[in-house]
């Protein structure tokens, strides 16, 4: 009944930044070779240690309006001053392909994600067990002043009243075991009924 099924499946991860979705994402690559991640266009400036087109597309202000304004954004969002993309034609390509397309992108972009692909998108929350261990993850990374930290964790608390909006949370308090759960919500993305058209599966049923 393969051909009953939508092609692809979407995972989206989403969470304050330092709850650990980044590390979360390494052990699931791993675990699923036949993947894409959807890198997101920015205008936000490159951090020491990253590189254009692995981490982000790094775009100025220019080029993403222009990006935007041609239609050429599944979603785009403005998250503390900086815009943020996922280009449509990479996505649709990876679905055709019948990939796992993982996205690591904002509450606000998952709910545009959701809109675009109601039947193929399951989204996961990840996040600290309180706000005070997200806040000595900031503070060990050494990458943000302290105001950005702040700004980090309040944006962190608009977040997570979020919740109801996703459909799995992970409270990352150990890498290890929050790996093994996500894995485990991974492998049942191709599973839910949403994928299948039910009147071709019917059709292949009954024959």
């Amino acid at each position: 009944m393969h051909n009953a099924r939508l092609k692809g499946a979407i995972l989206v991860l989403s969470g304050p930044s330092g709850a650990g979705k980044s590390s979360l994402y390494k052990i699931l690559a791993q675990e699923f070779p036949h993947h894409y991640f959807s890198i997101s266009s920015t205008t936000r400036p490159m951090r020491e240690g990253e590189k254009d087109g692995v981490h982000y597309h790094f775009l100025s202000l220019e080029d993403f309006i222009t990006q935007r304004d041609r239609g050429e954004f599944l979603e785009w969002a403005q998250v503390h001053g900086n815009f943020y993309g996922t280009s449509k034609t990479q996505v649709l390509n990876a679905l055709k392909d019948d990939k796992l397309v993982i996205f690591d992108i904002d509450v606000q972009g998952q709910k545009n994600i959701k809109n675009a692909f109601p039947n193929q998108t399951t989204s996961v929350f990840v996040t600290t067990p309180n706000k005070k261990t997200l806040q000595m993850r900031l503070e060990s990374r050494g990458s943000d002043t302290q105001a950005m930290i702040q700004k980090r964790l309040n944006n962190a608390t608009q977040e997570i009243q979020n919740l109801q909006s996703f459909d799995y949370l992970i409270i990352n308090h150990n890498l290890e075991e929050s790996a093994k759960q996500l894995v485990c919500i991974a492998k049942l993305v191709y599973l839910k009924s949403s994928l299948f058209c039910l009147d071709s599966l019917l059709e292949q049923w009954e024959s």
